[in-house]
């Protein structure tokens, strides 16, 4: 594989553990609001998800920073995915727009 390979490859990867991290922040939130012992879910949630995330980050890396740089990239990318996709109403908003869609 070249250079650019790699780069892509990292680029979906930070968006893979991106997508885990704060997909996984946002079901720790859901349960903990519903749950008798809050913080168990919260500690648990944040040692398997920093866990997941800094072994993947030094995995994808493997020592080049150019790299690393491009899966924290893909890694903040996600963030603001995961963000828009759980805010609240957002399935309202979707519904909204399937239902646009349809009437054409």
């Amino acid at each position: 594989m070249n250079s650019v390979s790699y780069m892509v490859l990292a680029f979906l990867a930070g968006l893979v553990l991106g997508t885990l991290f704060f997909g996984g922040l946002w079901l720790t939130i859901n349960k903990a609001l519903t749950s008798k012992i809050p913080a168990l879910w919260f500690s648990a949630s944040f040692f398997l998800r920093m866990g997941v995330v800094v072994l993947g980050f030094y995995y994808i890396s493997l020592g080049n920073w150019q790299r690393l740089i491009i899966c924290l990239f893909g890694f903040v990318v996600a963030r603001f995915v995961v963000t828009q996709l759980t805010k609240p109403g957002a399935e309202k908003l979707l519904v909204q727009k399937k239902e646009a869609g349809n009437e054409t």
